[in-house]
């Protein structure tokens, strides 16, 4: 079986509003239920597990108009891969096993199309550990050791920006978190970084410019645009 975890227990300082970005209202519904709407309204993902201070419960429910039989909830941990933790606990404690599959998605991505879903979950199929959709990058990069001067040029041709969602299959994953530390899971900041560190085979799969994240006020505004009149 498939399970999808939705991370949204961050506050979203950079974008300065009065709540979470993934609770800011737009066409009357919060972005958050753009995703859930996606991953519940799929016959193939048989519980949305979302990771979400308490407070917001009820709120998000309120707002879920498809699929709410499939959503439950988790608590959120200190960091992001805290929280997926916690949304892996859950699922064990909901009875999946070891060799289902989580796909792991931000809130604050509304746009995730269900050609991404399919291919995270067809990858593990293929017998790869997990999958991630990545933009190829479009800008000469560089880098720098004192913030002002350039140290040296990266090969563009080589570099992918990582999105969300990712999979891995729920008990091995769920056992990377387990033989780390909490001051190491503490450490880490991408749900595959997790995975890739630990030697696990990770295929990347083609993103899309629309699956992009709501951080700032100007990605809020882009994403109006696009749903205007849904």
């Amino acid at each position: 079986m498939n399970i999808a975890i939705i991370l949204s227990g961050g506050i979203g300082t950079r974008m300065g509003a009065d709540c979470p970005k993934q609770y800011i209202e737009v066409n009357k519904r919060p972005i958050i239920s753009w995703s859930i709407e996606t991953f519940a309204s799929r016959e193939d993902i048989a519980k949305v597990i979302i990771v979400a201070d308490k407070n917001w419960v009820s709120y998000i429910l309120n707002h879920s108009t498809m699929g709410r039989e499939k959503i439950c909830f988790a608590q959120p941990g200190e960091t992001r891969q805290c929280s997926i933790y916690s949304g892996l606990r859950k699922a064990i404690e909901l009875g999946f096993s070891n060799e289902d599959i989580v796909v792991i998605h931000d809130a604050a991505r509304p746009l995730v199309t269900n050609r991404i879903i399919n291919e995270c979950i067809r990858g593990l199929e293929e017998g790869y550990d997990g999958v991630m959709p990545a933009l190829k990058v479009k800008d000469t990069t560089y880098v720098t050791e004192d913030g002002i001067t350039i140290s040296c040029l990266l090969d563009r041709g080589k570099l992918r920006a990582g999105q969300s969602p990712e999979s891995f299959r729920l008990g091995s994953y769920l056992m990377l978190h387990e033989k780390i530390s909490r001051h190491e899971l503490l450490k880490i900041n991408g749900s595959t970084e997790i995975a890739f560190k630990a030697g696990k085979m990770v295929k990347i799969i083609d993103g899309e410019e629309s699956n992009f994240k709501i951080t700032t006020p100007e990605d809020l505004v882009r994403f109006k645009l696009l749903v205007v009149d849904k």
